[in-house]
This record gives structure tokens, sequence and C-alpha cells, in this order.
């Protein structure tokens, strides 16, 4: 079996994460693409999609929100995304176990002795009517049903577990400074979502393996697990298994891959990169070798914004006043940091809508 090293597995995640070459796709194209994009930050999925598309325009994305196309809701990991309408009505029934076992697991003492099945129709009843409410305002309208519960915990589980909801703007908008406020999904895109497949043949879970592939492969069923954060796939990765390939990591794990997917020579050219907080080329893996040292794996879990540099995590970035400021992780050739300011100063310009193109390379990391 073919054994794929870091580097080789670090090119495939580039190409597969549109971060090799800029791709010419549409935004709403991009994000089906890459299964989503995390988004609890929500200005950094369009730096996301800055860095991957050859045209992107912020305004674009923002439209897509407004016209229903793509939502912001919690799903893979528990966690806020930002994705296709068709997938998450596609998915979101697939990730409700999941969902609810996460809350629990944070919320158990809490939660202990409340229906959840009561908890959910209490819930729906009050979002019935389509108007966006935060999550205290929910709790708020059900606190006297459960009055000794933490309004917290409540709130958790109604708006990230039990009741599919969509995060409405103008929060997620370009520029835009807004709090949560929810509405259900199916009110939200005028379709309800997926039921289940009744024969439990789970398509929904070969098409998570197949897309995940697509996105982030080769990989492990660990990577795909840490990735969508749901432990029932070994069956649907069984099914699919006779379409696949298979390699081996350095660590002897078995990889499986889509058989035309790219997979880059591991010595093609790899440009710098700025990734917003929370992406997903790290986020999407429990092995994340490929692309970042273990020295620090810390930032990809802690909002530090990073800087790829020859396809690895190489430097952290923030802006200030207008520049773009990046703290180098190693020692960076002269080359690399020519390549890295020029980098910067178009996404000082992006992100300045053009009134600044600044950015800088501080000596070393503090």
């Amino acid at each position: 079996m073919t054994v794929l090293d870091d580097r080789a597995l670090g090119r495939a995640t580039l190409a597969r994460q549109l971060l090799l070459d800029r791709a010419d796709l549409s935004a709403l194209d991009a994000v089906a693409h890459l299964c989503g994009l995390q988004a609890q930050e929500p200005q950094e999925p369009f730096v996301g999609l800055w860095s991957r598309l050859r045209a992107f325009d912020p305004a674009v994305l923002s439209d897509l929100l407004t016209r229903r196309s793509v939502v912001r809701t919690h799903l893979m990991r528990r966690t806020v995304h930002l994705l296709t309408a068709d997938d998450v009505l596609a998915w979101r029934a697939r990730h409700d176990t999941m969902l609810r076992q996460r809350v629990l697991g944070t919320y158990r003492r809490e939660l202990e002795g409340v229906d959840l099945d009561e908890l959910a129709a209490a819930g729906r009843t009050v979002m019935a009517d389509g108007e966006p409410r935060t999550m205290s305002e929910l709790v708020g309208e059900l606190a006297e049903r459960w009055p000794a519960r933490p309004k917290r915990a409540l709130g958790e589980m109604l708006v990230a577990a039990l009741l599919p909801v969509a995060q409405t703007p103008p929060r997620g908008l370009w520029r835009a400074r807004a709090g949560v406020r929810n509405v259900l999904l199916s009110r939200w895109l005028g379709r309800e979502i997926d039921p289940p497949s009744p024969d439990g043949s789970d398509p929904v879970g070969r098409a998570l393996v197949r897309r995940y592939l697509a996105a982030f492969g080769p990989a492990a069923s660990a990577d795909l697990r840490a990735w969508c954060g749901l432990a029932g796939l070994p069956a649907a990765v069984a099914a699919v298994r006779e379409e696949l390939v298979a390699f081996r990591d350095e660590r002897g794990r078995e990889l499986l891959d889509l058989p035309d997917a790219p997979r880059p020579d591991p010595d093609t050219p790899a440009p710098p990169r700025f990734l917003p907080a929370f992406d997903n080329a790290i986020l999407g893996y429990h092995d994340r070798g490929r692309i970042i040292d273990d020295a620090h794996r810390g930032l990809s879990v802690a909002g530090e914004r990073v800087v790829l540099v020859d396809g690895r995590v190489a430097a952290t970035w923030s802006v200030e006043a207008d520049t773009v400021v990046v703290v180098p992780l190693r020692p960076l050739s002269g080359t690399d940091r020519a390549a890295v300011v020029e980098e910067g100063e178009r996404l000082a310009s992006f992100l300045s809508d053009g009134d600044s193109s600044r950015a800088r390379v501080v000596a070393s990391a503090p």
C-alpha cells in the first residue's frame, strides 16, 4: 500500500481546500465543495473564501445569506457553520443525535430529568410564528414551565440541538455587527428538513463520506469523525469502500480517498495563504500533522488566524490600524518573507475595501 508522507498529504489538502491555486468557482459552489465553512466568528468565512477564490466579492456572500441560499446554523461538531441551504436540509436530521449528546456533555446535570421531546415541542410552538428570536427571548417564553432550570442550559439545548434553526441576517453579513437571532430552518427556507432514511440505508452518511473525501482527503475514518462529530459512520464507510482507494500515512493509519481526486506532486509550489480563525483546513482532521506542527496545534482551537508558508502553518496574523501584521512561528527566508508581505498587502486591501495595502512581518514571535 502506498505511503503518503505529511508533505504529500499537505499538498492534497491544499488542492482539495482550494488553497494551492485559487479556484474559478462561485461563492455558492465553493461553500458546497468545502462542505461548509466554520463560522462562529461571523466575518471569518469572508477571509476563508477570499483566500480560495480568484474573484471573490464579499457582497455576493452577503447576498447569498439574505436570499437564503446559504445558512448559518449549528451542525458539524455542534459548531456554527455556513452551509448551502440544500446541504443543511439534507444533513441536519443525520446530526440530531450527535447534537443532543454534545449539549448534554456540557449540561447533563442541569438538564437531568428534563423531557427533551417535551422541551422541543414547546420550543417549536413558540417559534412557529416565524419571528426571529434570541436564545434568551426563546427561553424567556418557556421559563414558567422549567423555572428551576438554568436558562443557558435550556437555551443551548434548544437552539443548538433540539430545534433546527437558522441564524438570520444581518448576523453574518459583510461588515455587519449583529447579535444572534434564530428562526426555524423550515420557516426560513420554506422547505422541511429531509427525514432520516426509513430503511436504515443511510444515504446521507454515504454522501458525507464522499463529500468529505472530495474536500479533505485522503483521510482516515478518525479524521472524518473529527470533522463532523458523528460516531456512527463506519457502516457508511463500509458501504462505499469499494468505490475508494487506500493509502497509509507515516504513522501507519489507513487513509481512504476518491480514486480520481487530486493528489499533487509533493514538490508542487504552494504560495502563502492567510487562513481565518477556525479554518477547517486545519480543524477538519483528527491528525493535523499534514498542515500544522504539534507544537502549534493549540493555535487551531484558540481562534488564531494563521499563515501557510510552503503549505504549513508558519505564522499568525492580525490587523492593526488597517495593517496586516504577521508574527512568524519560525524563521522565514527572505523569499518567503517577501511573498508573505505581498499576499498580506492584498489581504489588507480586501479587508479595507482598497483603503490600505499595508502589511508587515515582525521580527519574531513574542
